[in-house]
């Protein structure tokens, strides 16, 4: 074995093999893959290797597609089959929650370049005759380009096409024990030797938890166990085949809660477990006895699916059952990958965590090794990054919330659903007094978060649907409520950092888009990347000249506490503290809130002791210590209490008091929308700049230093310089659309002509002013206030009206009152 590599990939299954792969397209053939035993042994050579691209997001959309169009490439270039088979994939649905689910869906399929359709009863008939016929069925979506592919065939592809580029795959051999070196390189040990790598990448599989205990990380990933099996020959396939007429497409029925699809002649059943009969393997550690091994067959464990599913396909039950598969292969809480930076580590990378290491394989190896060569992505990846999680994401919950996500994979679901399983976990002091107050519960960052308010806890049940609920008149009430006198909300769960130092000034001025503010102010600043992409939106406030506090968003605490952390001095100018869990926050907003608070503390509230987007220190009833921010992300009169976290309870009772109603998530995201205030991960995301999303604002390529006009140097400022150069950029804009029962979300496409023109970042119904509201990435030429457009909106073409900023108080004389 070679001692040193530039890569080193940990793992011989399809996604270390897919990332050897993507490394050398990318230019980088000094790469090397560590198998412990032989490729495609672990979960990849019984996988059913299946090709799905049905998900609502944008980008995970792209992803899957991606593979797809990796793995075409592979088998022509190849020139030998690798078991690609784009049969097509079709789902049916027998209930109107699952018909909104498919009409939801088309209307992002296009913006995200997924072929598909949807399929009357009858047609569905034509597409699948071996589906019984049955009254509930309202309709079906087929997609063209899914499939399925032998995984060990592409898996091996793969591996001869990277080493044939110069790769070297070095089977049987165990990494053993990883060291990081005082050049920054990592040294791996193994059975073999030793070899050192300035990039280490884990692709572990069914032992991504054991090995990356290795390195100090506690992965939030567990393997389940799965099975499938194949029947005897089925006389009409058997026929067809004889004919040369093409395979059925993969057949997904939420009766049964299983696939179907053709499998050499028979019928491949490959049921979904459901959260109480799902079995786990191998929480701790794999036993060292297993291998290339199998899992006894487990029927009772999915008799129901079976059952139903004989009752919809009635040949199954006709042909005997030839073989079962049984095996464990990774799971997270969120179904999705764990790819990207491991926390905590230069020049570690995670390919852990893959709901489906064939699905996986193709986009996860090509961007993990496009990262590394070119020092990006060329996709915002943040749906898959590790660092989604904290450190709340402990092995039990993992355990627990591995088991409800898989249980419910085939239901239908609406975007933002909850799930109650490993809940409550981390509670506020408030809590119990918010949960009389009717409040419904949603989580964040492992914290509870109100997200709106019941008339009583009785009522206090979770709705979601893709249409108008009842809850809605409660929400509408908030938003009311606080519009036009005042609310409070519950958001302990913010991210929060401090940052202080002598060199502390002069790091964040070079990490930051906007300049710093004076002492005693706030702004709001965006950590861009080096190709001007919005890393992170952070809200700095200033105490003193070497003195600054970070607040950001909940879920990516971990993210932006990594982020930081790597753009930090080595001198020890700057110090950084998490203290998240030490403050928490209430925001109080709306035309009262000065009356409100102002009884209840010394400080001078008025406009002129204390202007819009400034700081203070000072008390709050009986609470010390406390963070007066004159800023709310509702658009109105309003300031943020932060404060230390033993006196949540008695703030949020003082507040009640005075007879201010709370209000949840649901009213301070409408009321967002409302003032077309940008979100993370919806308008803030890597894939946009600041220009794209119209925060040009927030940009200071200058500042005044003695009185003189001075250049900033900040990270990404070059490549928004050569954006602003070249233009032909798409804009974000602010949409008018009409209320029809079911409201604008995310990534719908939108339209101008029948011709695609752009998508939908974020929307949803204003409650304040009675109609759809979205931010949309649109040419610049159809920017203008009054523009027209078209908004696909659940299969259906809604008319869109730019208007200018935003739809409630364009001017902000409301927050400056």
């Amino acid at each position: 074995m070679q001692s040193h590599a530039k890569v080193v990939v940990v793992g011989g299954g399809c996604v270390g093999a897919s990332i050897l792969y993507g490394l050398t397209e990318h230019g980088c053939t000094d790469a090397v893959m560590l198998e412990r035993t032989t490729l495609t042994s672990g979960s990849t050579w019984h996988a059913a290797g299946l090709l799905v691209t049905f998900v609502r997001s944008h980008n995970v959309s792209k992803m899957t597609m991606e593979t797809i169009r990796i793995y075409t490439e592979v088998e022509e270039k190849m020139g030998s089959s690798v078991g690609l088979r784009k049969v097509g994939q079709l789902r049916v649905a027998n209930t109107e929650k699952r018909w909104d689910e498919f009409q939801s869906y088309i209307s992002i399929a296009e913006a995200a370049g997924v072929p598909c359709k949807l399929l009357t009863p009858e047609e569905i008939t034509e597409v699948h005759p071996l589906l019984n016929q049955s009254p509930d069925i309202r309709g079906g979506i087929l997609h063209t380009e899914d499939g399925y592919v032998n995984p060990a065939d592409i898996t091996m592809a793969l591996a001869k096409l990277a080493r044939d580029a110069g790769a070297k795959v070095y089977q049987n051999t165990e990494a053993q024990a990883y060291e990081k070196l005082d050049n920054g390189h990592w040294k791996v040990t193994t059975n073999q030797g030793e070899i050192t790598c300035e990039h280490l990448i884990f692709a572990t599989g069914n032992y991504a938890r054991e090995n990356a205990r290795r390195v100090g990380l506690d992965l939030p990933c567990i393997p389940i166990v799965h099975q499938y099996w194949t029947t005897e020959t089925v006389p009409l396939l058997k026929e067809r085949r004889a004919e040369g007429l093409p395979e059925f497409p993969i057949l997904r029925d939420e009766d049964y809660g299983a696939y179907l699809r053709e499998d050499v002649g028979g019928i491949q059943f490959g049921p979904y477990e459901f959260t109480k009969d799902l079995k786990l393997f191998a929480e701790d550690r794999v036993p060292p006895e297993f291998g290339a091994d199998l899992l006894p067959e487990d029927f009772d464990a999915v008799e129901t699916q079976w059952e139903r599913a004989i009752e919809r396909v009635p040949t199954l039950g006709e042909v005997g059952i030839k073989a079962n598969t049984r095996g464990p292969f990774q799971m997270t809480p969120d179904e999705l990958p764990l790819a990207g930076p491991a926390p905590g580590h230069e020049n570690l990378w995670l390919a852990e965590g893959m709901p489906g290491g064939i699905l996986w394989g193709g986009t996860v190896g090509n961007r993990l090794a496009k990262w590394i060569v070119d020092g990006d992505p060329g996709m915002d990846m943040s749906e898959l990054d590790p660092r989604r999680f904290s450190d709340y994401a402990s092995k039990r919950w993992t355990m627990d919330k591995v088991r409800e996500t898989w249980g419910t994979h085939m239901d239908a679901h609406v975007p933002g659903e909850d799930f109650p399983d490993a809940r409550p976990m981390k509670t506020v002091g408030s809590y119990d007094l918010l949960t009389a107050q009717g409040a419904v519960w949603t989580s964040f960052n492992g914290y509870e978060f109100p997200r709106w308010f019941a008339k009583s806890p009785e009522e206090a049940i979770p709705e979601h649907s893709f249409r108008r609920t009842n809850h809605m008149e409660r929400v509408q009430k908030e938003v009311r409520t606080t519009r036009e006198e005042a609310g409070f909300i519950e958001m302990s769960p913010m991210t929060k950092f401090t940052v202080r130092g002598q060199g502390a000034a002069q790091w964040l001025d070079s990490i930051m888009a906007n300049k710093l503010p004076k002492v005693g102010r706030m702004t709001l600043s965006l950590m861009l990347n080096d190709k001007g992409g919005m890393d992170a939106e952070y809200t700095i406030v200033r105490y003193a000249d070497d003195d600054f506090y970070l607040i950001s968003t909940p879920n990516w605490r971990a993210y932006n506490w990594d982020q930081l952390q790597r753009a930090l001095p080595r001198d020890g100018s700057v110090v950084i503290e998490d203290i998240s869990e030490q403050l928490g926050v209430i925001a109080l907003a709306g035309p009262k809130a000065r009356e409100i608070l102002q009884p209840l503390t010394d400080n001078d509230l008025s406009n002129e002791a204390f202007p819009w987007l400034s700081a203070q220190m000072g008390e709050v009833g009986y609470a010390k210590g406390v963070h007066l921010l004159r800023v709310s992300y509702t658009g109105e009169l309003g300031w943020e209490l932060h404060h230390p976290v033993g006196y949540n309870r008695h703030l949020v009772d003082l507040l009640l008091k005075t007879g201010v109603k709370p209000f949840g998530l649901e009213a301070l995201e409408s009321m967002r929308l409302e003032k077309s205030y940008r979100a993370i991960n919806r308008e803030i995301c890597k894939d946009l700049t600041p220009y794209e999303a119209d925060l040009g604002r927030f940009v200071a390529m200058t500042e005044k230093i003695g009185g003189q006009v001075a250049e900033r140097d900040f990270i990404g400022k070059a490549a928004l310089q050569k954006q602003q150069a070249d233009g032909g950029y798409n804009t974000l804009v602010t949409l008018k659309l009409p209320f029809c029962d079911t409201s604008v979300m995310f990534d719908e496409g939108v339209y101008a002509d029948g011709k695609l023109i752009g998508r939908v970042t974020s929307g949803g119904f204003s409650f304040y002013c009675n109609h759809d509201i979205a931010m949309a990435l649109v040419p610049q030429d159809m920017t203008a206030p009054g523009t027209k457009m078209q908004v696909l909106i659940h299969n259906e073409m809604r008319e869109a009206e730019v208007i200018d900023t935003c739809a409630v108080d364009p001017t902000s004389t409301r927050a400056r009152a």
